[in-house]
């Protein structure tokens, strides 16, 4: 093992060993020799569970979590990361390991470089410096001339323990406080200023400090690891109020996070990564307990950002002021990541009320306040609608078709073929629904006689369709308004949590369904982890995992949903044949529906590009089964008789 060990400074740097093993899954380095446990595994999650390859066991206790990038057997109790399983398991040695887990990251192997490796070392003693700068910084902080930055940090709430575990410091007004301390330490000048912690060049005669009169924010890696500065400058008349350590050995700006280690531990144990807009809004909500939040560093988001947020969520969210500064900022981001979108791999973007920053927010009303601004965060899609729409109106046929090409252009950049494809049926159904039916219609058939050409008409509504404003948009009203969820998938989860004997008998076909609704999604995930974790015995037990799931208020709607639609079949009272009866059935149609929709899409695209008579027949065929499908009622023979109802015909 130390054999081993010795190599990877020498051979392979940290920042490659990272690199590789992030853009691989560790379930997909072991799933190759395990068979996951289906009722235990949660893909989703990145979460999977298998009987131990390393001792022979017939119930699974071997765990790995991608997010984690580690295993873990709780029977025999080994562990480790992609290399220490290939080492373990595979009997590789660890050059093999690591050059089969690049081979799989699309990274090629580093050639042995002297002067590379020479340059690690620089680096560690570069690492060695920041860290003593930090820590002259944090006691300056406590000193006497750090008395005004201490009033300024009470001043924004920030206790204590949030500036030690931020470690917040103070850089004095002199030229020279922090160069002399380094020095008399025996840091050389050459290292000091490839720190970037002072300002030098040819036509600077003597270096000084980069950084005085600040509150000072490291800035670490990873790793965890000092690499930068950010400053907040103390005085009203400094040139910036914000400054940044300039690009080191150690230090790309556009390719680190603020709190990015932190952030990942939290993101580790459940939950998605938020980017914020600054260093305190990070700080403010670690304290108020959201620890999961990071922050660009002063510019835009760039695409590695986008990078290191896709390897700690598949969805991270972006969160902007709701102003017009912040929407700009939203949209840049949207076209960003537009291009390098993929299947499980997006964004979504919680928007705040116009004028608060996170810091305001939890202030003022508390976290749970931001919390839920998050838990409303609209996808990506919704975000390029609302720019392409919001506060336009369409009301002639050159208006209606620019938005179409602008639309098409737009989800033209998307590079994976199958996100392209799904964003162009998306696109297309939003301008169906948007303009609504423009088929002229006899009027003799309205009632009334000419009821189509009344103001206001349907017809009339669709040509001259006004898009609302993002202020509407984000009204309670509307949010109500689009709140529903399908009514067949309410009652399918619905009857499944008060008969939770289904769970288990229709298992294989509740892990397959597919839920159009992201609220249902979440009710359908929480009862595949309780059948996991064996919460189905009782109803009871599964009613208070849903509530534990942190879904309680999505589980109270959809109970009330499927009340008010008198569906009885899907509430506790009704006995399990009845339930098993309307469930059999909702789930067929279900299952049909989502069948069809996926032929249609197929009907349709076949048609756009071969318009025959065969394939728009076959189009119109399955128009009417889908018709016949979403008309179809749960009518069964003897329906109710278990529950105490009368038969009906």
């Amino acid at each position: 093992m130390q054999d081993k060990a010795s190599q990877i400074p020498m051979r392979f740097s940290p920042s490659f060993l990272d690199e590789i093993r992030d853009r691989v899954p560790i379930s997909s380095v072991i799933g190759a020799r395990v068979t996951w446990d289906r009722r235990k595994t949660n893909a989703q999650r990145g979460d999977y569970w298998a009987c131990c390859p390393f001792h022979g066991e017939k119930s699974p206790s071997f765990h790995c979590e991608d997010k984690k990038g580690r295993y873990y057997c709780f029977g025999c109790g080994v562990s480790g990361d992609h290399f220490r399983f290939l080492t373990e398991h595979d009997g590789l040695a660890f050059p093999e390991a690591v050059e089969r887990i690049a081979d799989m990251a699309g990274v090629p192997m580093p050639a042995r470089d002297v002067q590379q490796e020479q340059r690690e070392r620089e680096r560690a003693s570069l690492s060695d410096v920041m860290e003593m700068a930090t820590q002259f910084f944090q006691d300056r902080l406590q000193g006497a001339d750090g008395a005004k930055a201490r009033a300024y940090l009470r001043e924004r709430g920030l206790v204590g323990p949030t500036q030690q575990k931020f470690r917040l410091g103070y850089a004095p007004e002199s030229r020279n406080a922090l160069k002399e301390h380094l020095a008399s330490k025996g840091v050389e000048k050459g290292q000091i200023e490839a720190c970037g912690l002072v300002v030098h060049g040819p036509d600077i005669p003597v270096s000084y400090d980069r950084f005085r009169d600040r509150i000072m924010f490291p800035i670490e890696d990873a790793r965890g690891r000092v690499i930068a500065f950010g400053g907040r400058a103390m005085s009203a008349d400094a040139p910036a109020k914000y400054l940044n350590s300039n690009d080191t050995e150690l230090f790309h700006k556009g390719q680190v996070l603020y709190n990015l280690a932190r952030a990942r531990a939290s993101v580790a144990r459940g939950g998605t990564v938020i980017a914020v807009e600054g260093y305190m809004d990070v700080i403010a909500l670690a304290q108020a307990g959201v620890e999961n939040a990071v922050a660009p560093l002063g510019t835009a988001l760039t695409e590695n950002q986008l990078e290191l947020l896709w390897r700690m969520s598949g969805e991270p969210v972006l969160c902007f002021d709701g102003d017009q500064a912040g929407m700009k900022a939203a949209f840049r981001a949207a076209d960003l990541a537009l291009p390098l979108v993929q299947a499980g791999r997006t964004l979504r973007f919680a928007l705040l009320p116009n004028g608060q920053d996170p810091d305001d927010l939890v202030k003022a009303e508390g976290p749970d306040a931001f919390r839920a601004i998050v838990a409303e965060a609209r996808p990506l899609a919704d975000m390029l609608w609302q720019r392409e729409t919001g506060g336009s109106t369409f009301d002639t046929p050159e208006r209606r078709a620019e938005l179409e090409k602008r639309l098409r252009e737009l989800t033209f950049q998307i590079r994976d073929e199958d996100v392209r494809r799904h964003y162009q049926q998306e696109m297309r159904d939003r301008v169906i629904r948007f303009f609504g039916a423009t088929r002229p219609q006899n009027p003799r058939f309205e009632k009334g006689g000419g009821g189509q050409n009344r103001p206001g008409a349907p017809g009339q509504m669709g040509k001259q369709r006004f898009a609302v404003s993002e202020t509407l948009a984000r009204s309670s009203m509307v949010r109500r308004a689009a709140s529903a969820m399908p009514l067949r998938e309410t009652s399918i989860l619905v009857t499944l949590v008060h008969q939770p004997d289904l769970v288990d008998e229709f298992f294989d076909d509740i892990d397959r369904l597919s839920i159009t609704s992201a609220e249902l999604r979440q009710l359908k995930a929480c009862i595949v982890d309780a059948a996991a974790h064996g919460l189905t015995g009782k109803a009871g037990t599964l009613v208070a995992h849903v509530k534990s799931c942190g879904i309680a208020e999505i589980w109270e709607r959809a109970l009330l949903q499927v009340k008010g639609a008198g569906l009885w079949t899907a509430l506790p009272e009704a006995a399990l044949d009845d339930a098993r009866n309307a469930f059999h059935q909702a789930l067929y149609l279900q299952q049909a529906a989502q069948s069809l929709h996926r032929e249609l899409k197929a009907a349709e695209t076949a048609l756009a590009t071969e318009p025959t008579e065969e394939n728009y027949r076959h189009l119109v065929d399955v128009q009417s089964q889908l018709r016949d499908v979403q008309a179809t009622e749960a009518l069964i023979e003897g329906f109710g008789v278990q529950s105490g109802r009368a038969g009906r015909a």
